[in-house]
C-alpha cells in the first residue's frame, strides 16, 4: 500500500492511468517551410549541393525568418508574430520594429521587409511545389525560390 501512495504522491504514471489515445502534439503551420531557401533576389541555380547552405537567400525558422539585403552582408532579421495558413500557402505578421535613430532622423532602413505591397511587417508565401515558394507582390524577390537540400552531387 505505501508504494502505491508513494508513486501516487509523485506523480509518477501508473499503467492504467497512462492515456493511451493522447494525440502527438502538433508544430506550427510553417514547419513544412522551415530551412535555407535560395533564389527570389535571381533565379535558383544549384538548390541539390551542399554549397546551397553557404549562402541561401531567405532562413526560415520556428521563430525567426532571415534574408539577404542587397545593401548588406548581413541577414535582415525579422521576428515572427503570428503565422496564418492559406490555400496555398502562409501569411506572416513580423513584430513591428522601431525607427532607427540616423544623423538624417529616425527611420527604418528601407530593405526591412521583402519589398512587398505597402508593409513590411507581413509576407505572403505561395508554395509553388514541395520544394519551391514565391513571394508574390514583393518586388525584392520575383523570382521563386527553392529549399536548399543536400544532394548527390
Amino acid at each position: 500500500m505505501r508504494r502505491w501512495a508513494l508513486l501516487l504522491a509523485l506523480g509518477l504514471p501508473l499503467g492504467a492511468a497512462v492515456d493511451a489515445g493522447a494525440q502527438p502534439r502538433q508544430g506550427p503551420p510553417h514547419e513544412w517551410v522551415f530551412g535555407a531557401w535560395t533564389g527570389g533576389i535571381f533565379p535558383a541555380l544549384d538548390a541539390d549541393t551542399p554549397a546551397c547552405f553557404g549562402a541561401p537567400t531567405v532562413i526560415f525558422t520556428r521563430d525567426i525568418v532571415m534574408r539577404v539585403s542587397v545593401l548588406d552582408t548581413a541577414y535582415r532579421q525579422r521576428t515572427i508574430e503570428t503565422v496564418a495558413s492559406t490555400p496555398d500557402g502562409l501569411e506572416f505578421r513580423f513584430t513591428p520594429l522601431a525607427p532607427v535613430g540616423s544623423p538624417l532622423g529616425n527611420r527604418i532602413p528601407p530593405d526591412v521587409g521583402f519589398g512587398c505591397a505597402g508593409n513590411p511587417n507581413a509576407l505572403t508565401v505561395q508554395r509553388k511545389g514541395p520544394d519551391e515558394i514565391a513571394f508574390p507582390g514583393c518586388a525584392e524577390f520575383p523570382s521563386p525560390l527553392k529549399r536548399c537540400s543536400p544532394g548527390t552531387r
